[in-house]
């Protein structure tokens, strides 16, 4: 079995950004802890013959062709339509 230290948990809560009191690294250890016991049952499991699932559903992929349809809409009505233009081209903010 795995154990977690409360440096693991620190180490874990800094690498999300997060900032953990001492009750919840503890509680968080106990969690972790059981989170690896689990899942180390898991692995013990014996699943040779069991098939993969790869989909649940029955949903499929419905794919079409990829043609280019002409239209009669050209470049200068789209820009007309945008709020801002800028060298023939639709102008946005910056998102940063």
């Amino acid at each position: 079995m795995s154990t977690i230290s409360t440096d693991d948990v620190r180490h874990l809560a800094a690498l999300s950004n997060l900032q953990l009191s001492d009750d919840e690294v503890t509680a968080l250890q106990l969690d972790l802890g059981n989170i690896l016991t689990y899942i180390e049952q898991l692995g013990s499991l014996d699943t040779s013959h069991v098939e993969p699932t790869y989909q649940v559903t029955g949903l499929e992929n419905v794919w079409r062709d990829d043609t280019v349809r002409e239209s009669t809409v050209t470049r200068e009505d789209l820009l007309a339509l945008a709020p801002e233009q800028a060298d023939q081209s639709v102008k946005v903010p910056k998102v940063l």
